[in-house]
């Protein structure tokens, strides 16, 4: 058990911690909770004796912990995952802190798979990520099987599978007698965890009670009801006969009520006598998240404000127009459109029936195909061919040519689209006397060599 009493501790004129008093009893998961800056990580500090109290005194077991005997195989924390040397492999820094306590090495290899780290035992841990270190440490806790275990932000980097197997551990320890006590800011997951809590604000004790007295002590309960939506007259029927009784009625966005002051069997009984059906009558009880917010927004020394964005924003080019409001952006539910890409090819052009383009022809492409009996639209028209500079080879004009070589009956589409060649080429200009003459380019349709077809360079 861990008992501090008038427990205080300044740094200058700084008090981290002020006359803190209370126990953490084994058997149970004891969540300790409170704002930055309230004193956890220096009250956990002061238990382990890294840190001197200016008053009062904590213990573990009835001794402070630099007089406990063998201190490592009673007690086992982690309060900093990166604690530890980024050269050193997993398996020898636990080895080494386990030499340092008389703890057989076969315990290292035990811990090592009680994390998950087996298979990365001999690597170093400074190319651990965030979620390994912290397995590491837990891994460093665990190595005495001690009766004491202090954990600071355990679930800090872990994955959804990595935090639900922490939240078993810490459970599984607590259930085995051991004294757990868990430092977090992740309220969702100390409410499904602890089973007790200890929450200070600015160094002082706020509250040590059971969750569930934490949370019926510091918010109110409410009943949801719901009427038909397009009876108004009834609503205002039932919330006149509710106020009536007692009991305090506010109405919600989505059109319910929210009545506290009176229990469920006595909503029903008044709407019944008031002949007003329900479509919902549901009893909610305020989230751990809730009730804590309520008791540490009085000690909460880091607030966040607006962001003004003054002197920021661009001023608009002339004639330029503000950008046009979204409709519903800002509004509760509200989620920005997903992009083009996603949901569908809109850019994907409309297919043009089989058959379109007469028999024989192939289906159109990615951006359509012309229709029967039509030139080809991106082909370039004969007037606008480039021309050969003076002394240059002559290009071959059948796309064909830049092709590997196909079968016969896929070559005749690529011969059709082509611009219709004249039957006798014009004479290409003559080069000088030192190059070769080049071939004359074929006329359309006429087969060329295999050569010529699959390697453009043969042709020059």
């Amino acid at each position: 058990m861990i008992e501090a009493v008038g427990l205080t501790k300044q740094y200058g004129d700084k008090t981290a911690v002020y006359n803190l008093s209370f126990q953490v009893r084994p058997g149970a998961v004891t969540g300790f909770l409170g704002p930055n800056g309230s004193g956890k990580s220096t009250t956990m500090r002061m238990i382990l004796g890294l840190d001197n109290p200016t008053s009062g005194q904590v213990t573990i077991g009835g001794y402070p912990y630099r007089k406990l005997p063998n201190a490592p195989r009673q007690v086992g924390a982690l309060l900093d995952a990166k604690a530890v040397h980024g050269g050193r492999h997993a398996r020898n820094h636990l080895l080494c802190l386990a030499q340092l306590s008389g703890i057989p090495a076969r315990r290292v290899d035990e811990v090592l798979g009680v994390v998950g780290l087996q298979d990365v035992a001999k690597k170093r841990s400074k190319g651990f990520s965030l979620g390994m270190g912290q397995r590491l440490g837990i891994a460093a806790a665990l190595l005495g099987d001690p009766q004491v275990l202090l954990f600071d932000e355990p679930v800090n980097g872990l994955d959804p599978e990595g935090v639900l197997w922490v939240r078993n551990l810490m459970k599984s320890l607590a259930a085995e007698g051991r004294t757990v006590f868990v430092s977090s800011h992740l309220m969702s997951e100390m409410a499904l965890t602890a089973d007790h809590l200890i929450v200070i604000g600015r160094g002082q004790l706020l509250a040590d009670m059971s969750v569930q007295d934490f949370i019926a002590a510091n918010s109110a309960g409410f009943a949801r009801v719901r009427t038909p939506d397009t009876e108004l007259d009834l609503r205002e029927k039932l919330t006149s006969a509710l106020t009536e009784a007692g009991g305090h009625v506010l109405p919600e966005q989505d059109g319910a009520l929210r009545v506290t002051g009176l229990p469920l069997p006595r909503i029903s009984d008044i709407a019944h006598d008031s002949d007003v059906r329900l479509w919902e009558l549901s009893p909610h009880q305020a989230s751990l998240e809730e009730a804590y917010m309520r008791m540490t927004q009085g000690s909460v020394d880091y607030r966040s404000t607006i962001d003004q964005k003054a002197g920021l924003q661009q001023p608009l080019p002339p004639g330029a127009q503000p950008p046009m409001p979204v409709p519903g952006q800002g509004q509760p539910g509200w989620y920005a459109p997903p992009p083009p890409q996603q949901g569908g090819q809109p850019f994907a052009p409309p297919q043009a029936p089989a058959g379109a383009y007469g028999p024989g022809q192939p289906p159109a492409g990615p951006y359509g195909a012309p229709g029967a009996g039509q030139p080809n639209p991106y082909a370039p028209a004969p007037s606008q061919a480039p021309q050969a500079p003076q002394g240059a080879p002559a290009q071959p004009s059948a796309p064909a040519a830049h092709q590997p070589a196909p079968s016969a009956p896929a070559a005749e589409p690529a011969a059709a689209e082509a611009p219709a060649a004249p039957a006798t080429p014009p004479a290409a200009p003559q080069p000088p006397a030192a190059a070769p003459a080049p071939p004359a380019p074929a006329a359309a349709g006429t087969p060329q060599p295999a050569a010529d077809l699959t390697k453009p360079e043969d042709a020059r």
